[in-house]
């Protein structure tokens, strides 16, 4: 199972949200630096209403949603790559998960310490990305100079690798993680051996208050003005936006993990009256999940009968053969084909029977890509 971690500052709120996003109170979320030392990992499902509909659609006894891993890890400080604050056992988690969801704390707050005094998104984000580039430099100097040997004596692979490095250094030195660097598909190959911190994908999540919560969301929908309470928020919000994209041509999740807290132990019915009284019309929790799994590239094909309804997590570009495999590997291994319908399509006609009448359902092969919200039958002989 591909895992995301969830890092940032000291007190910037990722312990809360990862008890909020995985429905516990298994981190510690106190209000001093490093509270949590060892990371708290939880397997967490994707939220997905198409599975609800597809049980009614089918009368299915249960329904089995995708799951994804969070792993909380400590707060980092700047020097954490020299091993300020036990930075490098902290970013030895880091190294160990799939993709980064970094939070940026933009809430102000007398009563929980900053690390910094002040609260400055950029700021923050630019010592977390200092941090993790200083450390790969690091780590790539070092594979450098072990290869230098190599080199001398006409190995193509060295020489391969050391031509890689030699890209991958400057960009690094001039404070750019390794993920933005355009490369070829074979040098992406050589890259992903030396396992940097800077090339896992990433995404923020901007923190706020939960008074500011539904400011954020209505000012994003027509604009800030001067006078709006919440208005340092919305900037803060803003300038995390821009440097997301422009610097790591990545999104922005906007959540309050205050708020997202407080949701664990109400049922679904209080949840909802409880965020339409602060003027919010959803959890953002589900959004930020939905938008990891996106980033570790993962996708979703559906199963559905009356046994259960079911998503089944597979890789963006997966063929046939290799889905049909994450049910089972005697599927893989004797495919014959896919019957397949869209999700759309089948909700919209309201049954195989009639999707099939529409043309809709198709006999795909073992070279058929399969998409997100394909609604899938296999065949298969062993």
């Amino acid at each position: 199972m591909l895992s995301a971690g969830i890092v940032g500052l000291p007190n910037v709120g990722k312990s809360t949200l990862f008890n909020a996003v995985t429905r516990t109170h298994k981190a510690a979320a106190e209000n001093y630096p490093f509270c949590t030392i060892d990371p708290n990992v939880g397997v967490v499902t994707v939220p997905d209403a198409r599975l609800d509909v597809l049980a009614k659609l089918s009368h299915s006894q249960k329904i089995v949603p995708a799951a994804i891993e969070f792993v909380d890890i400590a707060g980092l400080v700047k020097g954490a790559s020299t091993g300020e604050g036990l930075g490098n056992q902290f970013l030895s988690h880091i190294r160990e998960v799939d993709a980064i969801v970094q939070v940026v704390r933009c809430f102000e707050s007398a009563d929980i310490h900053h690390v910094s005094g002040t609260i400055d998104p950029i700021r923050d984000i630019e010592v977390i990305n200092t941090e993790l580039v200083l450390a790969d430099l690091a780590t790539l100097q070092k594979r450098r100079d072990r290869l230098q040997k190599e080199v001398r004596a006409g190995s193509k692979s060295a020489k391969a690798e050391n031509a890689v490095l030699e890209k991958l250094l400057p960009h690094l030195d001039a404070g750019k993680p390794a993920v933005t660097l355009s490369l070829p598909e074979e040098e992406k190959v050589i890259v992903r051996e030396f396992f940097l911190l800077t090339s896992k994908p990433t995404l923020f999540a901007c923190n706020v208050a939960e008074s500011d919560l539904a400011v954020v969301a209505a000012v994003a929908d027509r604009g800030p003005g001067i006078i709006d309470p919440g208005y340092n928020a919305v900037q803060h919000v803003k300038a995390v936006q821009d440097y997301a994209k422009n610097h790591f041509a990545t999104e922005t999740v906007v959540i309050s993990a205050q708020i997202e807290s407080e949701l664990i132990d109400l049922n679904e019915t209080e949840a909802a009256e409880y965020l339409r009284d602060l003027g919010v019309n959803e959890s953002g929790v589900g959004a930020l999940i939905r938008a990891v799994y996106h980033l570790l590239g993962l996708r979703t094909y559906l199963t559905t009968g009356e046994k259960e309804s079911r998503a089944w997590t597979i890789h963006a570009g997966d063929k046939a053969p290799r889905a049909a495999g994450v049910i089972h590997t005697d599927f893989e291994r004797g495919f014959i084909a896919a019957e397949v319908t869209h999700y759309d399509d089948l909700v919209a006609l309201g049954s195989f029977a009639k999707a099939r009448e529409a043309g809709k359902l198709r006999i795909e092969g073992k070279d058929y890509v399969v998409n997100d919200g394909d609604v899938v039958e296999f065949r298969f002989n062993v």
